[in-house]
């Protein structure tokens, strides 16, 4: 069954923080986003593991340029994975990973719209254990975009590779049910947490919505 992951990408640490603490026994991963990074640096990440330490932590660093340091950094502040961007050189990527090793952490790579599968080989090569299927958000606002079957399909295909996949952009319980069957290791979800009401409620929803789909 795949885990819930929280994406904190508020503007500061108090309205990432307040959520958090209402959702977190609902959530396996708490995601401090790029958002939350270049608000309050990796004070995010310091927080979230003093706050949390038996919690995974992913930094959302986007690494596309000084992979060795700048994942260094990210794992000595407490994360446990961080994430690359797909257009990334393999020199970067290789970096972050060797980082990651030092670590005991993982690397993420984060699809764009240009991914090709011999891209996702190489990275599965060079030792990336997750891949990041997206819904663009500047896309989803714009009103161009849904999740449909080549999303799925995508998600068979990196698995099929060896990485873990993991879903985000947007994701409602609704959504979820086109990926049934498909082997996805995380559902990403944050606006639909974060900005809730009762956001305790709303990712006991949406845990409860990854059993339904995920039996």
């Amino acid at each position: 069954m795949p885990q819930l992951q929280l994406a904190l990408d508020t503007p500061d640490l108090p309205s990432a923080l307040g959520p958090l603490n209402q959702a977190v026994g609902q959530v396996d991963i708490i995601e401090c986003g790029t958002v939350l990074l270049l608000a309050e640096g990796l004070r995010a990440v310091r927080e979230c593991r003093a706050l949390y330490p038996d919690k995974t932590i992913l930094a959302d660093a986007r690494i596309v340029e000084a992979g060795a340091v700048l994942a260094r950094q990210c794992f000595e502040a407490g994360a446990d994975q961080v994430t690359c961007v797909a257009g990334a050189s393999d020199d970067t990527i290789a970096q972050v990973v060797r980082a990651a090793a030092d670590h005991d952490g993982q690397v993420q790579v984060e699809l764009n719209d240009h991914f090709s599968l011999e891209a996702a080989r190489r990275w599965r090569r060079l030792g990336v254990q997750q891949a990041i299927v997206k819904r663009s958000r500047d896309a989803e606002a714009a009103g161009r975009l849904a999740w449909r079957a080549p999303d799925v399909q995508r998600v068979h295909d990196l698995a099929g590779l060896g990485f873990q996949v993991t879903i985000t952009g947007g994701l409602t319980a609704a959504d979820l049910d086109l990926f049934a069957g498909a082997p996805v290791a995380v559902v990403i979800v944050g606006r639909g947490i974060v900005r809730a009401d009762d956001p305790e409620q709303a990712a006991r929803a949406m845990r409860l919505a990854i059993r339904r789909v995920w039996p």
